[in-house]
């Protein structure tokens, strides 16, 4: 997922709009999950990208996704950008 939010709207308040845009991330991250995972995965992780604009998103773990763009908010941010990429990975063995 690659979206670019606005957080300005003429009749719809921000925190309504940050709320959509949680909700939004959430339904993703549900639909990806439910997906089968490669043959080699054991689970799905994500890689996440948020930012002002897709040129300045930063890295994010995905527990700190909603508290980056909490920040974005309060830093008076017109335009969210997130980035979402599901990956499946393999527990590594502790014999190994």
């Amino acid at each position: 997922m690659k979206k670019t939010f606005k957080l300005v709207h003429p009749k719809i308040k921000t925190p309504r709009i940050v709320d959509s845009i949680k909700h939004e991330i959430k339904k993703f991250l549900k639909k990806e999950r439910s997906k089968n995972l490669p043959t080699d995965a054991k689970y799905w992780s994500f890689d996440c990208k948020v930012g002002q604009t897709e040129e300045t998103a930063n890295k994010v773990p995905l527990l700190a996704l909603t508290d980056s763009i909490d920040d974005l908010v309060v830093n008076n941010a017109k335009t969210i950008y997130v980035e979402l990429t599901a990956k499946g990975v393999a527990t590594i063995d502790e014999n190994d």
